[in-house]
This record gives C-alpha cells, sequence and structure tokens, in this order.
C-alpha cells in the first residue's frame, strides 16, 4: 500500500526531503542521503542545491514509485546530522524521471512549463509587494467637516489604485517585447535570431519608433523558449544586452 501523502500529493518516484542541517555542505549532504536511501532501490540522481531558498531540502529520485513509497514509509522522521527528516512524495516529477519515461522532447517541456510557473509566480509575488508598496495610510479624522474641493468626490485613476508589474515579471504569453535593439536592426536580421524558435510567426517593428519590436509565437512555448534564450544578448557593433520581456497585456 502506497505511503499517504500529508499534501494529497499522488505517489511518483521521487521523494522530497525537507528539514535537513543547512550547515551541511551539499556534496556531504547529497553522499549521507545516497548511502540511506540506496537501501530502498535504484537511485537516478540526489538533488540537493545551495541557493537561499533550496538551503535545507533534498530531492532523492528512485527508478520506480515502490521504491519511493518505502523510503517515505521507514525514513521519515530519521535523524540525519542530528534533525529528523521530514518526507513526502515530491510535487512534480524530476527532469531524469521525465526523460526516462518521455525521452528528450517532453524533457524540454517539461523544462517549459516549468519556467512559465515559475515566471507566473515571480509575476504574482511582485504585484503582491507593488500593492503593498501602494497601499494608503489611514486617513485621519478631521477635527470638523472641511470645504468641498474642486474635484472631491472623484473616483481616483486607474495609476494610483492598479499596481503595476514590472516589465521582468509579467506573466507568459505568447507575444515578447524587444527593447534596447541597434538603431539598424531589421525584421529580417531579428527573424533569423527568434525564428529559429518554436511556433514562430512574425517579428512587427514599430514604424518611426527605433530601438524597440515585438515578436510573435504560436503558444507560449515558444516564447518561453525564446526569451530564456535572447534576454540579455549582446547585439549591435557595441554589443550592448537586449531586453527581452513578455508583451503587456
Amino acid at each position: 500500500m502506497a505511503a499517504v501523502s500529508t499534501a494529497g500529493i499522488p505517489p511518483n518516484a521521487t521523494v522530497y526531503v525537507k528539514n535537513l542541517d543547512e550547515r551541511i555542505k551539499v556534496d556531504q549532504l547529497k553522499h549521507a542521503l545516497e548511502e540511506i536511501f540506496s537501501e530502498y532501490g535504484t537511485i537516478l540522481e540526489v538533488v540537493a542545491k545551495t541557493n537561499l531558498k533550496a538551503k535545507g531540502q533534498a530531492f532523492i529520485v528512485f527508478d520506480n514509485v515502490d521504491s519511493a513509497t518505502r523510503a517515505i514509509e521507514d525514513i521519515n522522521g530519521f535523524d540525519l546530522f542530528e534533525k529528523p527528516m521530514v518526507l513526502d512524495y515530491a510535487k512534480t516529477p524530476s527532469d531524469a524521471t521525465v526523460q526516462r519515461e518521455g525521452g528528450s522532447d517532453e524533457l524540454e517541456a517539461h523544462k517549459r512549463r516549468r519556467l512559465a510557473e515559475k515566471e507566473r509566480k515571480q509575476a504574482h509575488e511582485a504585484l503582491e509587494t507593488q500593492k503593498k508598496l501602494k497601499r494608503p495610510a489611514a486617513a485621519v479624522e478631521p477635527a470638523r467637516p472641511a470645504k468641498t474641493t474642486k474635484g472631491a468626490g472623484l473616483k481616483p485613476t486607474a495609476a494610483a489604485t492598479t499596481a503595476v508589474v514590472p516589465d521582468e515579471y509579467l506573466p507568459p504569453n505568447k507575444i515578447l517585447f524587444l527593447r534596447d535593439l541597434p538603431d539598424d536592426a531589421s525584421q529580417e536580421g531579428l527573424s533569423a535570431i527568434f525564428g529559429r524558435f518554436e511556433g514562430f510567426q512574425e517579428v512587427r517593428l514599430v514604424p518611426g519608433r527605433k530601438g524597440i519590436a515585438f515578436v510573435e509565437y504560436e503558444a507560449e512555448a515558444g516564447a518561453i523558449s525564446a526569451k530564456e534564450a535572447t534576454s540579455g544578448m549582446p547585439m549591435g557593433d557595441q554589443g550592448k544586452a537586449i531586453r527581452v520581456t513578455y508583451q503587456r497585456q
């Protein structure tokens, strides 16, 4: 019988481990985890990262679900470096699992979906931050009625009430907005660069405006791949980095 996930996650071949000692070096941590979990089956990969958000966490990728289930049942709460490990199934399949079961094409699609989800999350977090910064302080009750001033009672403008998400954190869509292009950037030259990505449709220059353009794809997937590959790319004689973001909708 499969272990029951505390978060309601369906059983899969990847074990998520948290509450690990953040002071332990990654190589030492991965070696210790491999020693413990290898008793339960063939391990395809142990993933542990050094960035701040990922510290104290790891993923153990088995070659089958049964091994992951038995590991969760037996090891959950087991002390490692004097801290009890907390185990569950991973929320999404690992790259190694996707590659093994679906091949290279499915792996690339999996990576694009993950990147899109990451960018949507960043956009949401940026919007929430902007809302907090724009939240007005509580109004002070006047001691006596004030005279009505011109314009009083009018609705606030959209700029005053709507939080603006920075361009870098806009959620993915199928149209890219290019900025800081060389003055001599051409439709043909940009098409040669951006036409390499799946679902490319067209490059649109803006009449009378140098340095900007739009690139449209059939779907988000192509735009995500193109943005990831070209953002910050040097162009022109001076090698100035171009800015690539999603079109604001």
